[in-house]
């Protein structure tokens, strides 16, 4: 069994509220991208004794046994008959990086262990046993653009308002800590819902459309706001960092010449 794990962008990004069960309500609208890991299981000839999980590409700097994946088979395997697995797991989406990488690789994992065994799981009940992964899981379950509120939870399909722009994604090799970036957020509610904000033409989105851990992000590292500028400065129509970091895109309305100066840390230029 193959699948291909897509990572996402955050188009705005509000922290709204701070949750009782320590965790943030947000608001964002969580739409995909075309770069994407690559993740292979098999059922092992023979007796064996213990899942075993191979990381190539990328270097996430995790063991394996910490790895979503290996996370995702062992809370399958609670409630469903899984067998031990030999996986092989080619990292193209940087981890810490605001993509989704591991979430999208978690859920990727759920599907396929659902349809190899014919588990015959709902959608409900999979984004269920991604969310226990990660807040932002179950949106790769089905991952059509979405806005997402709760704590990402919550998703609601949008239209596909960047279809035909051009995308590319800067990563500047730097791994910022979620954890670290909620804590020095304050948290707000927005005026106006990102649902609305999106139907503008993206040209306008750049004085609306915020991401609210860019300013702690830029003062710890102030070449990731040189990142944004510099995608502007090339034509971009908008530009954000992607989640809490530290990715950032641009957005442009034809292929777009990127500068020298980024070109060594561009990790995807495509189509949306």
């Amino acid at each position: 069994m193959i699948a291909f794990p897509i990572a996402k962008i955050n188009i705005g990004l509000r922290v709204t509220g701070k949750r009782n069960d320590g965790f943030h309500d947000i608001e964002t609208i969580f739409y995909p991208v075309g770069l994407c890991d690559a993740l292979e299981f098999v059922v092992p000839s023979g007796q064996v004794t213990a899942d075993e999980l191979t990381v190539t590409g990328i270097n996430i700097g995790s063991r394996p046994d910490k790895n979503l994946v290996m996370r995702c088979v062992r809370k399958m395997r609670e409630n469903y008959p899984v067998p031990n697995l030999k996986i092989h797991l080619h990292k193209a989406i940087p981890s810490a990086a605001g993509l989704g990488g591991g979430s999208s690789d978690a859920a990727c994992m759920i599907k396929a262990i659902n349809k190899c065994f014919s588990l015959s799981l709902n959608e409900t009940t999979l984004k269920s046993i991604a969310l226990d992964l990660g807040s932002d899981c179950p949106f790769f379950i089905d991952p059509v653009p979405s806005r997402a509120t709760g704590r990402g939870e919550i998703l609601k399909p949008v239209s596909n308002i960047l279809d035909g722009y051009n995308i590319v994604l800067i990563n500047p090799r730097i791994r910022i800590s979620t954890r670290d970036a909620y804590n020095n957020c304050v948290p707000s509610k927005p005026k106006k819902s990102l649902e609305q904000l999106v139907t503008l033409h993206p040209s306008g989105w750049k004085k609306l459309i915020a991401n609210d851990f860019e300013d702690y992000a830029f003062k710890l590292y102030p070449e990731i706001r040189e990142i944004k500028r510099s995608l502007y400065g090339a034509g971009a129509v908008y530009s954000s960092m992607s989640g809490s970091g530290s990715t950032v895109y641009g957005i442009f309305d034809k292929k777009p010449e990127i500068p020298v100066n980024l070109k060594e840390f561009m990790l995807f230029e495509g189509r949306l």
